[in-house]
């Protein structure tokens, strides 16, 4: 890989939070200003499988889905340096965020349901929110997740900060050791 060498022993950003936080969007710009490669879990997955999500989870169902990202949780815990965006449910496959949590740095982008609601601009898309009213949607899997989203080592309140606020703070997160 293409500069491996700059990031050996880098850990991996690694944000968490409710589907439509921002995820990857502020991944995708803070890897650019890092000069870190970045890796949207569901796109990967939907390029590897040929079909959307959407129709993995249909075709396939969940637990399929799920054992796909534990696989690729698998492949990136071997490797380091990188920006990476799984989906928000990966934050409740123990072993997939066991894999990653000692390859680098969980960030959990906090938003309450609603504010997540107004971002959002293709709920279709996402499969455990398409047909539902996403309010009700994501406050239904805001209050299963959140412990587990706030037991990430660095929490990032995304309703307090501008777009560029939270990639500068996820980019002053990466170039800290610590």
């Amino acid at each position: 890989m293409p500069g491996k060498d700059d990031r050996a022993g880098v850990p991996h950003l690694i944000l968490v939070g409710l589907p439509g936080v921002g995820k990857t969007t502020i991944g995708r710009a803070a890897a650019r200003v890092l000069g870190r490669p970045f890796l949207d879990f569901d796109a990967e997955i939907e390029k590897r499988e040929g079909m959307s999500l959407r129709e993995i989870f249909r075709e396939r169902g969940e637990e399929h889905f799920r054992e796909l990202e534990l696989n690729l949780s698998r492949e990136m815990s071997v490797t380091d340096g990188m920006v990476l965006s799984p989906g928000g449910g990966w934050i409740t496959q123990t072993d997939s965020v066991e894999l990653l949590r000692s390859a680098g740095r969980i960030i959990y982008l906090r938003a309450s349901p609603e504010a997540v609601a107004r971002r959002l601009k293709r709920v279709e898309t996402r499969p455990l929110l398409a047909g539902r009213d996403p309010v009700v949607a994501l406050r239904e899997l805001y209050e299963k997740r959140r412990a587990l989203y706030e037991s990430a080592g660095t929490v990032v309140d995304t309703e307090s900060l501008s777009r560029q606020q939270l990639i500068a703070r996820v980019v002053e997160l990466g170039s800290d050791p610590g």
